[in-house]
């Protein structure tokens, strides 16, 4: 057996947007993502309209690491995101930093698609 290792400081992909950027490491047939977000960042203002999307259709699972986010799903229903939250969100949402700190989640569930 192989033995692989690897850093999400030498990420396999970047994906970079305003205020954002999302790294890939794709490790034994799984890509994890670590999200980056800046105060000031949404989902709807600086990924959506790239994608041509108007809320994020990815099914996410994933762990705060830091900061705080917010999630509102299609229906109004909304969600606040907090470091060592894990969370599980469905498509049909939008999301946004809280306050004056970076944001930095991993996700393990919807990276692959996500900000593609």
């Amino acid at each position: 057996m192989d033995v692989v290792i690897k850093r999400l400081d030498e990420p396999d992909e970047v994906r970079e947007f305003e205020k954002g950027r999302f790294e890939l490491v794709t490790i034994g047939g799984v890509t994890v993502g670590r999200a980056s977000y800046e105060p000031g960042w949404k989902w709807s203002q600086h990924v959506g309209p790239g994608a041509g999307k108007r809320s994020c259709d990815v099914d996410h699972v994933g762990l705060v690491l830091q900061g705080r986010a917010m999630v509102k799903m299609d229906d109004g229903r909304e969600f606040e995101l907090t470091a060592g939250d894990f969370f599980s969100v469905g498509p049909g949402h939008d999301s946004w930093v809280i306050g004056d700190e970076p944001y930095v989640s991993l996700h393990f569930l919807g990276a692959d698609t996500y900000a593609k």
